[in-house]
């Protein structure tokens, strides 16, 4: 019982830490210091351009670049309109939206600059996009960006005048197609004078904000990164996994143009992502306050140094710890972590053998089990037809759940066929073996993303070789405090479509947990299991059966 009790007081903590580590930061008030990000100020201009839908080429999207060059000269900033060409393929997606040909419009972005005390110095540029699609006021996506990265210039421009030049670019006709982002980084002459590039975007209303995104050969930028930025949310993954998916931002261009930088983005929320309900209303002034907050911090840091980060030869390994501070090492330390952990399970194994089988056929079958219970749920949810992407969106806190209750169906099954005879030091060492071989394989292919494999087993080797008790209670609760962390933004960002994904945070969690579990009975654990399961299938129906979302945009308007 001693065992459970352990298992119980780790978890709790876990939590916590998973609370602390997803929840934005409370909003900065409108009478915040002059020199403070405060997303109160900021949301004063979301209102202002998020009254209605302002799509390139609209009255109103000419009343909102009116509004924003004005802004923009009232707190001293020397502000310009670019404007540039349609393409033949962002005329099609406005065709499309309008429902009818039309003559393209013009696309007119817009750069302000605020001067620092060396002109001749490269200088940093702050992006953001204020157009948005058909049918939806984009308070979010991307006002909220835009009004940050005001509010970001305005504090450094409080401050005093800083070392280089702040550029500001709000961009026209992102949503079509990247377009104003294009036209400046393919050809504009002040694309010269740019040194590193922060991009301010989202994907829904709220949540964390997230730097998700630097381009290759980011080592210089994290270092840059690692110092400024107080209560960081990034990850060496998604930077890694964005850069082969087919997804693009404002900062797609600049990336491969081989400009160093910085995306941002918040995508909780996701139900008003491009969504007509996307209204000053709904937009989490939290999660303004976290990407304006890091922002400003980046900002100033980069304006203030001697020199800009270079694109380096490699690129950084790195995670934030709860959303509190940031880890960053050199990829090649990776392996110095991985043999530290199988050095502890490798002393636990010595000390019971003849379970070191079983405990490897035990994270095998949970592995399987989850990603079939993952899958099958998935497909009940509605998954095995055509489905409406923004719907799915919409889904995501169900489908979060869905996912949860699958894993912990996974694990209670696993648990009634290992570990009826308890767990032994062997036994947990098996475990931790198709871990460390998996890690050995992602360390080799791709290292930037082993922390996730390698920090588990290091934390949880260490405790299975000096055979304190303390020890892995403190190891199981930081590990699945940060996976289930972990958990919840991997969901958000690629749950609708491939929740299995969830099998590679459980893995650690069962193998850090399981030295703190007691025997159970097979007939109980099954039941638990059961009943977890039937549960995930009652949320997947009722993700099928649910009529579409009203925050579906209007252009996409299917089941």
């Amino acid at each position: 019982m001693r065992g459970w009790w352990a298992m119980l007081v780790a978890l709790a903590v876990a939590v916590v830490l998973a609370i602390v580590a997803t929840t934005p930061p409370a909003p900065a008030p409108a009478d915040a210091p002059a020199g403070a990000f405060s997303a109160m100020r900021a949301m004063r201009d979301v209102r202002a351009i998020a009254r209605a839908p302002h799509p390139t080429g609209s009255a109103e999207n000419e009343r909102v670049r009116g509004y924003l060059i004005a802004r923009l000269r009232a707190i001293g900033l020397e502000t310009v309109p670019l404007p540039s060409r349609l393409s033949a393929k962002g005329k099609a997606v406005l065709d499309r939206w309008r429902g009818t040909p039309a003559p393209a419009p013009t696309v007119t972005s817009i750069l302000a600059t605020l001067p620092g005390r060396d002109r001749t110095a490269p200088a940093v540029l702050l992006m953001a996009h204020f157009d948005t699609v058909w049918g939806s006021p984009g308070a979010a996506d991307d006002a909220g960006g835009v009004a940050a990265a005001i509010e970001v210039a305005r504090a450094v421009r409080a401050a005093g005048v800083p070392g280089r030049d702040l550029m500001l670019l709000l961009t026209d006709g992102e949503e079509p197609g990247l377009e104003g982002a294009r036209a400046f980084f393919g050809g504009h002459p002040a694309r010269a004078r740019v040194g590193v590039v922060i991009n301010l975007e989202a994907r829904g209303g709220g949540g964390r904000a997230a730097m998700f995104e630097t381009g290759r050969g980011n080592d210089a930028a994290m270092r840059s990164f690692g110092r400024a930025v107080g209560g960081p949310v990034a990850t060496s993954l998604s930077a890694l996994v964005y850069q082969s998916l087919p997804n693009s931002t404002d900062f797609t261009p600049a990336r491969q143009g081989g400009w160093p930088g910085y995306n941002f983005a918040f995508i909780g929320r996701a139900a008003y992502y491009h969504s007509p309900l996307s209204t000053p209303d709904i937009v989490d002034t939290g999660a303004v306050q976290d990407m304006g907050g890091q922002a400003l911090d980046l900002t100033r840091a980069l304006l203030a140094a001697p020199s800009l980060p270079r694109r380096s030869a490699g690129d950084r390994t790195f995670f934030d710890a709860y959303g509190l501070w940031l880890v960053q090492y050199p990829p090649a330390v990776g392996w110095v972590l991985l043999l530290l952990g199988v050095a502890g399970y490798a002393a636990a194994a010595r000390r019971d053998p003849g379970a070191v089988a079983r405990g490897a056929g035990a994270i095998v079958a949970l592995a399987v089990v989850a990603a079939i219970l993952l899958f099958a749920l998935n497909l009940l949810s509605g998954a095995d037809g055509r489905v409406n992407y923004y719907d799915r969106l919409a889904a995501i806190p169900r489908l979060q759940a869905q996912a949860l209750l699958a894993c912990g169906a996974a694990l209670g099954a696993t648990a009634g066929l290992f570990l009826r005879r308890g767990v032994s030091a062997g036994f947990v060492a098996g475990m931790a073996a198709p871990v460390a071989v998996l890690a050995v394989v992602v360390q080799a292919v791709a290292p930037t993303a082993s922390y996730v494999l390698v920090v588990p087993l290091l934390l949880g080797g260490v405790a299975a070789g000096v055979r304190w008790r303390a020890a892995a209670i403190v190891a199981a609760a930081l590990v699945t405090g940060y996976l289930l962390g972990f958990g919840f933004f991997l969901m958000q960002a690629v749950g609708p479509k491939t929740p299995i994904a969830a099998v590679l945070p459980l893995l650690p969690v069962a193998l850090v947990l399981a030295p703190l579990a007691g025997r159970i009975a097979r007939r109980r654990a099954l039941a638990v299991a059961a009943v977890l399961l039937v549960l995930g299938a009652g949320v997947a129906l009722w993700v099928r059966a649910d009529p579409l979302a009203p925050s579906v945009p209007p252009y996409s308007n299917h089941k």
